[in-house]
């Protein structure tokens, strides 16, 4: 007598009901057949459930409200990107004159309230610039997330020369002097750190007594724009202040309008002072 094999228990892909496979999904277990299979960390995944997981990924958020990042990877493109326009300044000798910030030169050309963040005097100069924005971008980035971690630092560094622009005399050495270099960024980093270790009672000592180091430096040192420095640490510090003591609710407006508004006011004051000068 012919016997027949008993296929009717054969798993079968949910998403392809002629497929039988004895492979299932690592979070559901139901059969996943090749076509459909997504690799995991362990395993594979069916397609409904990494659609799931991804965007789960996309919804979650840190405790600030930025959204979840795997790694500081805007302060490696910061640095990265620092690093590069130095070994250009080598090789292209015009243009630190031509990005580096001066009060005279402000409002003609005022792309250079920026691109001077990216510049540098030196070697050491680099060096120290670069090794501040590790330390510290490392910490705040995944605490921020990409979208408000990079507006504290492009609004740190507008406000350093901000401040540079708002105490220079226009009948002084000062309106012509110009200045270069991250630090007016990485001071705003240095007291975002503060603010939000702050925020949360978390030990400050650290960073308190760097910034102290680095102030005292700043205003005793010689070729060193204290103006720059002080206008980023502000400007950092009102950043992160609005960033740490947004309520639950409003976070995400708050990091979205946030660093408009404060935008903003240094326009507002660049505008003043222009008027004024």
């Amino acid at each position: 007598m012919s016997q027949y094999a008993d296929t009717s228990a054969a798993p079968v892909c949910p998403r392809h009901p002629d497929r039988v496979s004895y492979v299932r999904c690592q979070r559901c277990e139901r059969p996943v057949c090749p076509e459909c299979q997504v690799p995991g960390a362990v395993g594979v995944h069916c397609v409904d459930c990494a659609r799931s997981a991804q965007a789960a990924r996309r919804g979650a958020r840190t405790i600030l409200g930025g959204s979840v990042v795997a790694d500081a990877l805007l302060t490696k493109v910061l640095i990265g990107a620092c690093v590069l326009v130095f070994i250009a300044q080598q090789v292209l000798g015009s243009l630190t004159s031509d990005l580096l910030f001066a009060p005279a030169v402000a409002l003609s050309e005022p792309w250079r309230f920026l691109t001077t963040a990216f510049l540098h005097s030196s070697l050491m100069h680099l060096a120290f610039n670069m090794w501040a924005l590790w330390v510290t971008g490392t910490a705040l980035e995944p605490v921020l997330g990409r979208w408000r971690f990079g507006a504290l630092y492009g609004l740190s560094a507008l406000g350093g020369s901000v401040m540079v622009y708002l105490l220079a005399s226009p009948s002084g050495a000062s309106w012509w002097t110009g200045t270069v270099g991250a630090s007016g960024a990485v001071f705003g980093l240095f007291a975002a750190l503060f603010v939000i270790q702050r925020r949360f009672g978390r030990d400050t000592s650290a960073i308190v007594g760097l910034l102290a180091v680095n102030l005292v430096i700043s205003f005793t040192g010689a070729s060193i724009s204290w103006q720059g420095h002080l206008g980023g640490l502000l400007t950092g510090a009102a950043v992160a202040a609005l960033f740490a003591w947004a309520p639950r609710e409003r976070r995400k407006a708050v990091g979205l309008w946030g660093p408009v508004g404060v935008g903003l006011v240094l326009l507002i004051l660049i505008a003043v002072k222009a008027l004024v000068s």
